[in-house]
């Protein structure tokens, strides 16, 4: 009887592992499954070492790199004296699960990575640990696959698990009924962010995009997203002088139905490709953090489907460029020039075919099983 074990470190990590577990259990109900994760995880019948809670923390603050020590020697006596899998999987988590696979290797065991580090974006040294620790990547980029086999790491492309999993998209004519929304006006919606900083940072130049926006074309509408872990409480500090229509969970209906997007990067992008929503990216972040980024970024773009395509399809208005006027235009080109909307949803339809259409999960599920033989 095979064993398996889990590792996530994240709310969304949590998700992709228990699909995988799904898969495996589906196909292989005998294999026995335990981990690290959430809820989701735990829905599959798999029992948890430790809730992710204990890893949810993000930083390098003394306390975080000591529970995460902690955490990570727990696991390691467990593996070694008790459990004794055939097989770890981690799942992307890439600081956590870069350092145990140190430990794991030096335990014989194989070991897998779900959703590896994006090193082709920054820090492209961890390549080197992810040779040295990783038996075989499973990567969800198309372009990820060609980039670690060139430094002879085995690697699989299992496809992006949002290809599968993201929901058809919504009735445009019923969402803006339930939403009081006019469907005689064009709908522009706006992403903020999901980060605390990222609304210190965008909000207020979003909302005064909005504004002039308004002024300018009478003929639009709007709406802005709230992330489920932000309160309405802190959403109100920011739209106290704004009407703005606020809808809260219902991201991939609103991304789905809107004439043009707003985003502040992160995977919603690579959501809005797959609709085929024209959007623009617009992002700034502390000055430090920024100049600290220039130095171990990879690649000058920024946005999930332009880095996919290998070309600019999505305006990325970045840093100091964020600003009304920038933001502005983008838009009005996206909603007012036909021939640049028409083009640019075409090259959305270009992102979509690069990610080919596997169930991610089910492609791990069944790379695993050929590695140990069920």
């Amino acid at each position: 009887m095979k064993k398996i074990f889990i590792i996530t470190g994240d709310y969304s990590g949590d998700i992709h592992a228990s699909n995988v577990a799904k898969a495996l259990k589906n196909t292989y109900p005998d294999v026995i499954i335990e981990g690290v994760g959430g809820e989701n995880l735990k829905a599959q019948g798999v029992k948890l070492l430790s809730d992710q809670k204990k890893m949810g923390a993000v930083g390098i603050s003394p306390k975080i790199v000591i529970d995460h020590y902690i955490l990570g020697r727990k696991i390691i006596k467990y593996l070694k004296n008790e459990f004794k899998p055939d097989l770890v999987l981690l799942i992307d988590y890439g600081a956590f699960n870069l350092s145990i696979s140190k430990f794991l290797k030096n335990t014989g065991i194989k070991v897998y990575y779900y959703i590896p580090p994006q090193v082709w974006a920054s820090r492209k040294w961890r390549i080197n640990t992810i040779k040295k620790n990783i038996d075989e990547v499973l990567c969800i980029f198309p372009f990820e696959k060609t980039m670690y086999e060139s430094y002879g790491i085995k690697t699989h492309y299992v496809g992006h698990p949002l290809v599968t999993q993201l929901p058809a998209k919504a009735d445009r004519k019923e969402f803006f009924l339930k939403h009081g929304l006019d469907p005689d006006k064009k709908l522009v919606s706006v992403f903020p962010g999901s980060r605390t900083f990222e609304l210190y940072q965008l909000m207020h130049v979003f909302l005064n995009t909005v504004k002039d926006l308004q002024k300018k074309h009478p003929d639009l509408q709007f709406c802005i997203s709230q992330a489920p872990n932000f309160s309405d409480k802190v959403y109100k500090k920011y739209l106290k002088s704004s009407d703005i229509k606020v809808i809260k969970g219902e991201n991939q209906a609103l991304l789905s139905v809107s004439d043009a997007l707003i985003l502040a990067s992160g995977t919603v992008a690579l959501e809005a490709a797959l609709y085929q929503t024209p959007m623009i990216i617009a992002y700034r972040g502390p000055w430090l953090f920024y100049l600290i980024y220039l130095l171990v970024r990879c690649i000058k773009r920024v946005s999930l489907p332009n880095i996919i395509a290998d070309k600019e399809i999505v305006p990325e208005i970045i840093q100091g460029g964020v600003n009304v006027r920038n933001i502005s235009y983008e838009i009005e080109k996206i909603l007012y020039d036909k021939n640049y909307r028409d083009n640019y949803i075409k090259q959305l339809g270009e992102v979509k075919t690069l990610m080919s259409d596997k169930n991610s999960a089910k492609e791990v599920a069944k790379e695993i099983a050929s590695a140990l033989n069920l």
